[in-house]
């Protein structure tokens, strides 16, 4: 069985079409993989602003119980909003970022 130059070249632009196919639907998949991760981040973002709110506000109001113990829920509370704000911050960051490269 002999394969002439024209086989060969049918052969491999075959085979290059069904790479391109799978290449492009690959990419379609990992696309809307992305965009739906970007959603639950922007609704994460949003569910920790409200919590940091919230934790700020309970802050605020002054202790006037001087347990040991309800100190150190007000420094956890405090520690947490901290770390919150933290996360927050850096998945808005990752945001900023990823629009400022798309304006380029």
């Amino acid at each position: 069985m002999t394969f002439d130059m024209v086989s060969i070249l049918v052969i491999l632009c075959t085979l290059f079409f069904l790479c391109m196919c799978a290449s492009v639907y690959l990419n379609i998949k990992m696309g809307i993989t992305i965009l739906n991760i970007e959603d639950s981040i922007v609704d994460c973002l949003d569910v920790l602003d409200e919590r940091y709110s919230s934790m700020s506000k309970v802050l605020e109001i002054p202790v006037f119980f001087d347990s040991t113990e309800v100190r150190q829920v007000i420094d956890d509370i405090r520690v947490s909003r901290n770390s919150v704000l933290v996360v927050a911050n850096s998945l808005k960051n990752i945001q900023e970022s990823k629009e400022d490269d798309n304006k380029a």
